[in-house]
């Protein structure tokens, strides 16, 4: 459906006012269907992505500050989501080695099997395939890339 009928507006600028909401209104889209998969495992989207970014440093452990360089939306309270990964035994909290002053991360064992039973259900191989072929997903990625400078 195109974005002017979902949103039950045509008045837009021009074309770059258009593809502005459209991105908008597509990244909250697929951020709707991942957040209901990821909630499968009592998480959030941001917990996942706290926990995928734990699982690829392992067995070396993290810092708060690692986290939120590599997370998809770096606004996120990262101290609060860790916190919460915490209480559900998803994550192994110690003083760093290192730094003292530093918090070092680990994901346990019972992370990684959270992590391994959202792994195909968030590539979204059910719903992509059908609205876009291999193609198209290169040549927006492409446009994506290039929009970004």
């Amino acid at each position: 459906m195109e974005i002017a009928e979902e949103i039950q507006s045509s008045k837009f600028a021009d074309e770059y006012h258009k593809m502005t909401v459209n991105i908008l209104f597509t990244g909250h889209w697929l951020t709707g269907f991942l957040e209901q998969r990821a909630t499968k495992e009592n998480i959030t989207l941001h917990q996942f992505n706290v926990l995928r970014i734990l699982r690829g440093q392992y067995p070396q452990a993290c810092t708060n500050a690692m986290i939120k360089e590599r997370m998809l939306e770096r606004k996120s309270d990262i101290s609060r989501i860790v916190d919460r990964l915490v209480s559900k035994g998803l994550v192994h909290r110690c003083k760093s080695e290192c730094d003292g002053r530093a918090v070092a991360l680990t994901i346990t064992e019972r992370g990684m099997n959270a992590l391994r039973n959202l792994e195909e259900p968030m590539l979204l191989q059910d719903l992509l395939p059908k609205n876009l072929s291999v193609e198209e997903c290169a040549q927006l990625n492409f446009l994506l890339d290039k929009l970004r400078g």
